[in-house]
């Protein structure tokens, strides 16, 4: 009878074409008659690295299906970013709550200038060239969904020429470059 010498009896769970990144763990406590229920939420974020990121937050009685939910919570949630190169075509502030982040453009070889829930964000996007700035709030959640807000309304100067009725050359004054 001939025997298997693979030791790895565990399931093979297909790799994912996403970046999944956690930001934020939360446990949270309710206090009930017979005495805490602790329960967590997890924000997460998810991008392919090309231009295309989402975040969600999930919560559970345990630590793993509450990051589970929120994976599976930012890839019903994903938005395209305008990109120019590495980098952003232009500066940026988005908002959202009382978070408040300033996204501007980089030169190449300046890398991802940003605080954890920023950089999360930018990297899952694909973003590697860029300086970023939380202006107000840093609660994680608000910090997130700004920099989304933000990347989300990011023009080129083909898309900023089609809105306005004009050709590229026009908006940017005889070049274009994305």
């Amino acid at each position: 009878m001939p025997y298997s010498n693979n030791r790895n009896n565990r399931r093979e769970e297909p790799k994912s074409e996403y970046i999944e990144k956690v930001v934020s763990l939360n446990r949270v406590s309710k206090t009930v008659k017979g005495g805490r229920v602790m329960k967590f939420s997890a924000l997460c974020v998810v991008g392919d690295g090309k231009g295309k990121v989402g975040y969600g937050l999930g919560k559970a009685s345990e630590v793993s299906e509450a990051i589970r939910k929120g994976i599976e919570d930012a890839k019903k949630n994903i938005y395209t970013v305008t990109l120019k190169g590495t980098s952003i075509p232009h500066e940026v502030i988005g908002e959202f709550g009382a978070g408040r982040v300033l996204l501007k453009p980089a030169p190449e070889g300046t890398g991802v200038i940003a605080g954890g829930a920023v950089r999360a964000v930018v990297e899952a996007a694909g973003i590697t060239n860029i300086r970023t700035k939380c202006l107000r709030s840093n609660n994680p959640a608000n910090v997130v969904a700004a920099t989304m807000q933000g990347l989300r309304s990011l023009r080129n100067a083909q898309q900023v020429a089609q809105t306005r009725g004009k050709s590229a050359e026009e908006i940017v004054g005889g070049r274009v470059n994305g």
